[in-house]
């Protein structure tokens, strides 16, 4: 009897089994075949980024930085780079393009711990870099597209296209494991939309329509900051050693959401704590700035022409907390980054509201102030771009940026590779 029910229970689990297998619950082959691991993905190998760089003749980066430099022959090197010029001015905030291009010509003597590095061998690279300076050329050849200048930016630019397209790392990918810098809202204004595919390096989101540029593939970095960096900001008592309570410094006629502008002016004017001033970009101005920012607790970060603008990045380099008033500005670095902690968000309507703002900054705890001043005395040396670039500086960051957006770009290639029909198989039909 007991001989019965013990075939009886083997065929109902057989019977289960089998049943289990044909509806695809159980997979015995976990049992005898080990289970190969996934690639790891590039973030999880703590390798540097390996970046192949394009060599572009000079008029499309260095050339443009003075006649000196477009007369050179040869490539550049870490030897011949041009220093970024001191008195550069306001044209410094586009100049992420210089440092980007710097710092994979430097070779790391020094031993620093580097984000990314550059390679010879095209067929090693994760990434690929383009070292054109599409927003020095904005600035060079002219910023009006009725300027008859303006032709030699899209003369550039159509010839990087044919460049790009003769390039067979190009074409495997469309583009899309490419890194191309447009900082300035202008920059590639004419061809833009065939470069929608590849990796790029912005500042907003203010100038691009969604089928081009987003937060999936893009990477939006900082302004470069025109103010000097306040490196010895350590008084007894930070918040009564800023005697202004609220600080603004800059153009107030802008487009589009910068059109606040005009509007806070008229709130803001006339409290005796608070400075509004209308200014332009110049070197004299720039001082004033950089001394106002530092006597200041708060600085105003109105939207420009575009939602993000140098100013933001002025104020962390000087320790003033931003009081940022836009709807829509991405911010850089965000995934690591909690802007919160040395931030204060107002939206366009809050801003607006007759004495809203100020009573708010007026009366907000000291002891949470100083917590923020101490938060951007840690994050600054996120937005600093020099050369020999250094451990966690924006570029950097910015390395890092691009190696998180790369999986998504590195499954296209793979995909375009599966798809196509090699060449072997079309000799054998």
């Amino acid at each position: 009897m007991y001989g019965k029910a013990a075939i009886c229970l083997t065929l109902a689990i057989t019977f289960l089994i089998s049943c289990s297998i044909y509806l695809g619950t159980v997979d015995l082959r976990s049992y005898f075949f080990p289970v190969q691991s996934a690639p790891r993905s590039l973030c999880a190998t703590g390798r540097p980024l390996r970046v192949y760089m394009y060599d572009l003749p000079r008029k499309f980066h260095v050339g443009m930085m003075g006649r000196r430099y477009s007369k050179e022959s040869g490539p550049v090197t870490m030897e011949n780079l041009p220093p970024w010029p001191a008195r550069a001015g306001v044209r410094r905030q586009h100049s992420v393009e210089y440092w980007l291009m710097a710092s994979l010509l430097y070779d790391g003597k020094g031993g620093e711990e580097r984000e990314a590095v550059r390679v010879s061998d095209p067929a090693t690279a994760d990434a690929f870099f383009v070292p054109f300076f599409s927003s020095m050329s904005v600035t060079t050849h002219g910023h009006n597209t009725t300027d008859a200048a303006t032709e030699g930016d899209r003369r550039l630019q159509v010839e990087l296209l044919e460049i790009l397209r003769q390039s067979k790392y190009y074409q495997r990918s469309g583009g899309r494991d490419h890194v191309i810098p447009m900082t300035h809202p202008n920059a590639f204004r004419f061809l833009r939309q065939q470069l929608n595919a590849s990796i790029l390096i912005i500042v907003d989101f203010g100038r691009y329509p969604r089928s081009m540029a987003t937060l999936s593939k893009d990477v939006v970095s900082p302004y470069v900051h025109v103010v000097k960096s306040f490196t010895d900001d350590d008084p007894l008592d930070p918040y009564e050693n800023r005697t202004t309570l609220l600080f603004f410094r800059g153009n107030t006629v802008r487009k589009d959401e910068g059109k606040i502008r005009v509007k806070l002016a008229k709130i803001l004017t006339g409290n005796n704590d608070v400075r509004y001033e209308k200014s332009v970009a110049t070197p004299s101005n720039i001082k004033m700035s950089t001394k106002g920012m530092r006597l200041s607790k708060f600085c105003l970060h109105p939207a420009g022409d575009t939602p993000s603008s140098c100013r933001l990045f002025d104020a962390i380099v000087s320790h003033c907390v931003p009081v940022v008033v836009s709807d829509k500005i991405e911010l850089p670095f965000e995934d690591e980054i909690d802007y919160t902690k040395f931030s204060i968000f107002f939206s366009m309507k809050e801003a607006l509201e007759p004495g809203y703002l100020v009573n708010q900054l007026r009366q907000f705890p000291k002891d949470r102030w100083v917590e923020m001043w101490k938060r951007l005395k840690q994050v600054s040396h996120h937005y600093e771009f020099q050369y020999p670039p250094k451990e966690e500086d924006a570029v950097y960051m910015i390395w890092r940026q691009v190696k998180h957006k790369l999986p998504g770009a590195q499954l296209a290639v793979h995909r375009n590779r599966r798809l196509k029909i090699p060449d072997w198989w079309r000799r054998k039909k």
